[in-house]
């Protein structure tokens, strides 16, 4: 039978509870993307419907223009206002604490400080797992992964379904593309970096309609910092505050998002591989216009524990709770988006 301690095990629940506020807080934190929509109020709570309905207007009011006098208006119906569709993706890490381990560790205040490790782990994992979603083309796991810059933001943007609204079919809806080496000419150098940047940048203004954030990867980070004079390097405080190395392009900020590579090898029963924390892509640049991208996640399943908050295995001495998440990344305007790459 389960571990019958009703005690330790509202010791988890409660632990995790008091902590649901600022693991959202964290997994906002720990991503520039996550962190600017942040500052520009763009991540709100949908609380309930079988998708996710993101508001765009993909046309202009054909009634505006020039009169005289009592000449006639045209009042026609527009319709100008449509919404992209986005399936709602969930995510959940698992704590447990053993019979065993809970015995070892009697007394509350010592659970509590078993508890609070790997609750900390499992926030960093949750954290990490929407940062990797953040950059995904959405189908890891059978497509249950969020629908990131890899899907919405990507380098043929005539062809694919995003939001449900087909690019092959709408103009408005595909994101701009700079290809290096095809239509700059050459592959990427401190020489030429500036001028590739001023190309894709001059596709993605609409009157103060611009990007204000550039996320690269290491190699475009090293071209762009050694373009630089010294003199010319301006950093942003309110980026550096929040743990973010940045310096600025036209009134952007340019972000490393290169992320540290972890390799290691192994004989018998330990692991063998190489694996990235999550980051821009090799080789790579994001022009992003974060006015028009939304992380939405679920008002009832933002970094909450499942109810109910106690679940025990019916064949083991152990309790599980369980912290979850439920939401998406959106875009309202798919235009305003752009991606630099080495092709």
């Amino acid at each position: 039978m389960a571990f019958a301690n009703s005690a330790i095990s509202d010791v988890i629940a409660t632990t995790i509870q008091n902590r649901t506020g600022s693991i959202a807080d964290n997994v906002t934190s720990n991503n520039a993307l996550l962190s600017r929509l942040k500052q520009r109020g763009n991540i709100k709570t949908f609380s309930g419907g079988n998708t996710i309905m993101q508001e765009l207007s993909f046309a202009s009011n054909g009634n505006a223009g020039w009169y005289s006098g009592y000449e006639t208006l045209p009042i026609a119906a527009q319709d100008v206002i449509s919404a992209a569709e986005y399936t709602i993706k969930q995510a959940a890490c698992p704590v447990t604490i053993s019979g065993l381990e809970q015995l070892q560790n009697a007394g509350k205040e010592r659970i509590i400080d078993l508890l609070d490790s790997r609750i900390q782990v499992a926030e960093d994992s949750m954290a990490n797992l929407i940062a990797s979603g953040l950059y995904s083309d959405g189908t890891a796991a059978g497509g249950k992964q969020i629908d990131g810059l890899l899907k919405q933001v990507i380098t043929v943007p005539t062809s694919g379904t995003v939001g449900g609204i087909d690019r092959g079919t709408w103009l408005f809806w595909r994101n701009q593309v700079f290809l290096n080496t095809t239509t700059g000419g050459a592959v990427t150098s401190a020489t030429n970096v500036q001028g590739y940047f001023n190309r894709l940048w001059a596709k993605l203004v609409r009157g103060s309609d611009r990007p204000d954030l550039i996320l690269v990867d290491n190699v475009y980070w090293s071209h762009y910092m050694a373009s630089l004079q010294a003199i010319q390097r301006f950093t942003n405080t309110d980026s550096a505050k929040l743990g973010f190395v940045s310096v600025k392009y036209m009134d952007a900020d340019v972000v490393l998002d290169g992320g540290l590579q972890i390799s290691w090898t192994s004989t018998g029963a330990t692991a063998t591989g190489t694996a990235a924390v999550s980051a821009v892509p090799a080789s790579c640049a994001y022009f992003l216009n974060t006015k028009y991208l939304h992380y939405r996640p679920h008002a009832q399943r933002n970094m909450v524990p499942l109810s109910p908050g106690q679940r025990y295995s019916v064949n083991q001495d152990a309790a599980v709770q369980i912290l979850a998440w439920a939401g998406n990344l959106t875009s309202s305007g798919l235009q305003f988006q752009g991606k630099m790459v080495e092709a």
